[in-house]
């Protein structure tokens, strides 16, 4: 992934029944990915979209498709998301006993490859996937649904993986979080090293144009 600042509006959010709308408005407003979570109901306690679902979308907008699967074994899953479209395939590393076997498949597949970290992961656990992977998703909110409070402690996960690109040069991962995310906390994130920002409830439901516009603003004024 590029590691230029990204803003990645969660699908999630969005309006069920207006989600063309929803989508192209804040394609329109400046969204550099979207964020669309698949659920199974058996890893997460939530049923969501799936393959069909990211093949829809990839036929109405051109921005890249970041894919969160929340799934057990998520293996069973690749094929069809990243036929679908998906351009970044993240997968929980909780999720399967092959993760490394998970990740050397995304990239088989054309696609990039992130693992997510739950809060209650570490980033010890994925040592040996680091130097292999384009993206590492630190989950700010316990994963399954949105609207929930941003976990202040996991900053200390952002600044570990941040830390440890500085000491190995090979690790070219880009750090993307998710939950919680608005205007103040997306500081927060961008401070501690991370690069790509996942926004749902914040951004959806309100002036898209306005709060992806806050958004970018909150980051470029911690660049300057």
């Amino acid at each position: 992934m590029p590691k230029n600042n990204l803003v990645a509006p969660s699908i999630l959010s969005a309006d069920r029944l207006n989600l063309q709308r929803d989508i192209q408005a804040a394609a329109a407003a400046g969204a550099d990915l979207f964020h669309i979570d698949i659920m199974d109901g058996v890893f997460v306690p939530n049923l969501t979209f799936g393959p069909d679902f990211i093949k829809s979308i990839r036929q109405i907008t051109s921005v890249p498709l970041d894919t969160h699967l929340m799934v057990q074994t998520p293996e069973n899953y690749l094929n069809a998301v990243v036929q679908a479209g998906a351009n970044l395939v993240n997968v929980h590393v909780e999720s399967t006993k092959h993760i490394y076997r998970v990740v050397q498949k995304i990239h088989e597949l054309g696609a990039q490859a992130g693992i997510v970290l739950n809060p209650g992961t570490s980033v010890a656990s994925v040592l040996p996937l680091l130097e292999i992977v384009d993206n590492v998703l630190v989950m700010t909110v316990n994963p399954g649904f949105g609207g929930q409070e941003f976990i202040d402690s996991m900053t200390l996960k952002i600044q570990h993986l941040a830390q440890l690109q500085k000491e190995h040069p090979s690790y070219t991962y880009s750090i993307e979080v998710d939950g919680g995310i608005n205007n103040q906390t997306i500081k927060n994130c961008q401070q501690a090293g991370a690069n790509i920002f996942v926004a749902g409830s914040y951004v959806f439901g309100h002036d898209l144009q306005a709060r992806i516009n806050n958004l970018k603003q909150a980051i470029i004024y911690e660049e300057s």
